[in-house]
């Protein structure tokens, strides 16, 4: 079986809509395949994460503008001259006079004709708009205070009212502009919490990922509702997929507490053990997992790197480690 096709019903599986038979041919492929089984990890991942998020309502100023570009997408088409009608209706009926060789020809030279005048007469408005458009926006005064907000459409909802002072050039437009919003709150606050998760999967800023990391790290050692289903799965995640080291290092200070408690813990940081690309991350890995060493996983990884690992410092460290756990009889 294909990845491709694997890693379609790894979805439906997820979401309960795999029939039984599938599920034993998905098992098997995962259970060969590491890319697959990393695409499934990651999705069972992530699911958990949104699960844990409440379902919010769409912003108020995202709507209105999503509105307001509907409309000017809409008023930008032009109108369907009678030649559009008839090339349309052309279309619809052309396979009930396929039988009709000549005929067929004919109506179809006619067709082809009508949308070449169409797009020019198109073609001819657009650049007219586009003329227009410069000429119309000018302001017809010096620009003041006022007007200077209002140079900036892309912060513009939407118009609320226009009205021209008599026997004047002064006209007064009223919009509804989106501006950035901000929230301040405890960190308790499920609001304040949401986002800081947002952010440690989302941002395309390093430091805002890492701040949002070390708020919830030093929320999650601290004790403070870390639930499994909360900011240690946020913490698991980013630990796993996080590109930048020092954001991972601190989602793997956020998580020892619980690697003596939480198997999923456990496994993510001999992960890191095993595969991170940061030296630090590993040696703090091996720290990490001193309350559990006597475990056999956490043994036969060590074992593992202590023989294999490329890093010389790494071996050692994991050699010393055994040394100092007596064997299980």
């Amino acid at each position: 079986m294909k990845c491709k096709v694997v890693q379609e019903r790894i979805v439906l599986a997820a979401y309960g809509e795999l029939a039984k038979e599938q599920e034993c041919e998905l098992e098997s492929h995962v259970a060969a395949c590491a890319e697959c089984t990393g695409v499934r990890e990651q999705l069972l991942a992530l699911k958990a994460l949104a699960e844990a998020d409440l379902v919010l309502d769409p912003d108020a100023n995202l709507v209105a503008r999503a509105r307001l570009k509907l409309d000017e997408a809409l008023d930008a088409l032009p109108p369907r001259r009678w030649y559009d009608r008839l090339g349309q209706r052309i279309t619809n009926s052309f396979a009930s006079v396929w039988a009709a060789p000549l005929t067929a020809c004919l109506l179809l030279l006619i067709g082809v004709g009508a949308g070449s005048f169409s797009g020019f007469q198109f073609a001819q408005n657009r650049a007219a708009h586009t003329i227009a458009a410069p000429s119309a926006q000018a302001p017809a005064q010096p620009a003041t205070a006022s007007t200077a907000e209002a140079a900036a459409p892309a912060e513009i909802a939407n118009i609320s009212s226009i009205v021209r002072q008599p026997n004047s050039h002064m006209v007064e437009v009223r919009y509804n502009q989106v501006v950035p919003r901000r929230i301040e709150g405890s960190l308790d606050d499920p609001a304040i919490r949401r986002l800081l998760m947002l952010a440690s999967e989302n941002s395309a800023s390093a430091g805002v990922r890492g701040d949002s990391v070390a708020l919830l790290a030093d929320e999650c050692r601290a004790g403070h509702s870390c639930r499994a289903a909360g900011l240690r799965d946020a913490l698991l995640i980013v630990l796993r997929y996080d590109k930048n080291a020092e954001v991972r290092q601190k989602a793997l200070h956020g998580l020892e507490p619980y690697v003596a408690e939480d198997m999923r813990v456990r496994d993510a940081v001999l992960e890191a053990l095993m595969s991170d690309a940061d030296p630090g991350i590993r040696t703090a890995a091996i720290n990490i997992l001193e309350p559990v060493e006597a475990d056999t996983s956490v043994r036969q990884v060590l074992h593992t790197v202590s023989n294999t690992d490329e890093n010389p410092y790494i071996r050692n460290v994991s050699r010393q480690v055994l040394d100092s756990v007596p064997e299980i009889q």
